[in-house]
């Protein structure tokens, strides 16, 4: 799994209880054809964790797309996960690599820090996710990053960069052609009327 490079559109789930509700959506963005999914509920017990990414990978398997879960180790192991993401506050990636093994894709939140994304690519890092670049809903305090810092990043790293925070179809080109390789999104499809649409309309900057 580790020789597949992370770009296109990366979908994250939002903060929702219903386990039916949530599937419903993960499967219509899946079908518009997003490239990777994270599962990340903030607001779920560990058993609603579970059940919600058990049914979650079972969907990503059927449409042959990665899953990564946000934040939980153990989690990621229980399920068999293909990828896990870690922010600042999270298991050291250290550890993270020497339980997950070496065939598992890691990315790390790097907020606004090009230094916390180099030493992350020289700990083994897959990938890089820098932001919020623009307002965003689903995490009010975030820290915020200025487009040129891919620019920067693009020069100094090796692996893939992903740009979250506040993207949407109207500013994804501007994120893209400053050098990340995929788009994380959740309010901007999860939260759409057409949800397949909504992921189409993000497909189109990488076609």
């Amino acid at each position: 799994m580790r020789q597949c490079r992370v770009s296109g559109v990366y979908a994250v789930t939002p903060d929702v209880a219903d386990t039916e509700k949530l599937c419903d959506a993960v499967r219509q963005v899946l079908s518009g054809g997003v490239n990777w999914i994270q599962y990340r509920n903030k607001k779920a017990d560990s058993w609603l964790r579970f059940t919600q990414a058990v049914r979650i990978h079972q969907l990503c398997r059927q449409f042959q797309v990665p899953l990564v879960i946000n934040d939980h180790l153990d989690l990621a192991m229980e399920i068999d996960a293909e990828g896990l993401h870690i922010g600042g506050d999270d298991v050291p990636l250290s550890v993270a690599r020497h339980h997950f093994g070496r065939d598992k894709v890691i990315g790390v939140s790097c907020y606004n820090q090009l230094n916390r994304a180099v030493e992350a690519e020289s700990a083994g890092a897959d990938y890089v996710a820098f932001g919020a670049f623009y307002p965003t809903v689903t995490k009010a305090d975030t820290a915020r990053a200025s487009v040129d810092l891919l620019a920067d990043a693009r020069k100094e790293l090796n692996i893939s960069i992903v740009a979250i925070g506040g993207i949407s179809p109207d500013n994804a080109g501007t994120l893209i052609a400053c050098g990340c390789d995929a788009v994380a999104v959740s309010q901007a499809l999860f939260g759409a009327r057409d949800i397949q649409s909504a992921v189409r309309s993000f497909s189109e900057w990488f076609s």
